[in-house]
């Protein structure tokens, strides 16, 4: 391999790191929302837990609030929204484990090319 084309490879390779840095700062930002909103949940869910049957519920809809017809509607929903984050979340996590497996490998590659051709050039 002429020394353009293995430039031009390891150009390529830290382009394809600098896109799977990208893209685990997202992978992570959007675990640390879903933690969040998780934890939103669980404080509502107790909250919910420690009101009578007859205390009025509101939930938010978009920036309105609405009476519920029952506490137990709310819980059901919170309960489905938590499961469904939940799936996310795990999904999410897999993600990133696979994402940092990629650019490990990746980083080892670049770093070995570029060992490699400071060792040609000396």
């Amino acid at each position: 391999m002429n020394e353009k084309d293995m430039s031009q490879q390891v150009q390529d390779q830290i382009n394809r790191l600098q896109q799977l840095r990208t893209s685990l700062q997202m992978i992570i930002q959007q675990n640390q929302q879903i933690e969040i909103k998780l934890k939103e949940i669980e404080e509502a869910l107790d909250e919910l837990n420690k009101t009578s049957a007859k205390t009025p519920i509101y939930k938010s809809i978009g920036s309105v609030l609405i009476k519920s017809n029952s506490k137990n509607d709310v819980i059901n929903e919170l309960k489905s929204t938590k499961e469904s984050l939940t799936l996310r979340k795990d999904t999410l996590n897999k993600q990133e484990g696979r994402t940092r497996e990629k650019l490990n490998e990746l980083q080892s590659k670049v770093q070995n090319t570029l060992k490699l051709k400071n060792n040609d050039e000396n």
